[in-house]
């Protein structure tokens, strides 16, 4: 496979990365791995853990547990999202092989980039999104660096900034990191605030650590690869995040932990020898 990203998409990421948000180019040609039927037969093999769908008409912000279900099953959800009015993820693709390898193939031409800022590149892992048109991915965050590929249709990206407490609470990222919902409270007067970052095939788009944001898909049936990976920064992130919650049950008000290029050490050094002694439960 010829190269994904050239070398201008690669200077401006490693400008932008790790906290700025930005769009890219992207040259992933049509992929055997990445056609309709052959997404709707990885679905079918995933494990269950691995796979959430459900409609696509949902509204901006919704708790996860009152999403309700589509009535079909993955691997209809995937053939007929044309007209199926539905969203679906498929989580982790790296467990089958073939997948694995693409994602490293990907990631490979960023990693000197990712490395130079942020320390070893981790865990990485792959999503493939498929929605039908105009469903929504309702307002969230997620704890990976995060590249969003846009390989059919078209939508919309709306970026809010990562660490305000205004768009998401202190005490979200804390219960989120305990086991919690990824989704957020939405409120009305944050949509103009909003960074809105349009896609269409060959565009990509890289949201940073935990950025709360919200995906609209456009008119078309939409198939999007989100490649991410995790740093020593983001876990330190998440494992101060651990310490806070334990610092507020106790009746603290802890501050929130620093952002980029600021370290977390303490903290997250702290809450790992809590938890290995069983006290960060």
């Amino acid at each position: 496979m010829t190269k994904v990203f050239d070398d201008a998409t690669i200077a401006r990421f490693a400008n932008h990365y790790p906290e700025t948000p930005h769009r890219l180019d992207h040259h992933l040609p049509a992929h055997a791995l990445l056609t309709l039927e052959a997404i709707a037969r990885l679905g079918e093999s995933l494990p269950a853990a691995s796979v959430e769908y459900n409609p696509g008409d949902l509204p901006v912000g919704i708790d996860a547990e009152a999403v309700p279900a589509n009535g079909l099953s993955i691997g209809e959800t995937i053939r007929t999202i044309d007209v199926c009015k539905s969203w679906a993820v498929l989580k982790n693709i790296e467990q089958m092989p073939e997948y694995r390898a693409l994602l490293l193939q990907l990631l490979a031409e960023l990693q000197p980039s990712i490395e130079a800022k942020t320390g070893r590149m981790l865990r990485p892992q792959g999503f493939i999104f498929v929605s039908s048109p105009g469903s929504m991915t309702p307002y969230h965050f997620d704890p990976e660096h995060n590249i969003l590929l846009q390989l059919r249709g078209s939508k919309t990206m709306t970026q809010f900034p990562a660490g305000d407490a205004r768009f998401a609470d202190p005490t979200a990222h804390e219960a989120y990191h305990s086991g919690h919902q990824r989704n957020l409270a939405w409120h009305d007067d944050f949509a103009g605030d909003g960074l809105a970052i349009d896609l269409a095939p060959g565009q990509a788009v890289f949201v940073p650590v935990m950025a709360p944001h919200f995906v609209r898909n456009g008119p078309e049936p939409s198939i999007s690869l989100s490649i991410t990976w995790r740093s020593d920064w983001s876990f330190a992130e998440a494992d101060a995040h651990g310490l806070n919650r334990l610092l507020r049950r106790a009746g603290l008000k802890p501050k929130a932990p620093g952002r980029f290029p600021q370290s977390n050490s303490a903290k997250a050094y702290a809450f790992r020898a809590l938890r290995k002694i069983g006290l960060a439960g």
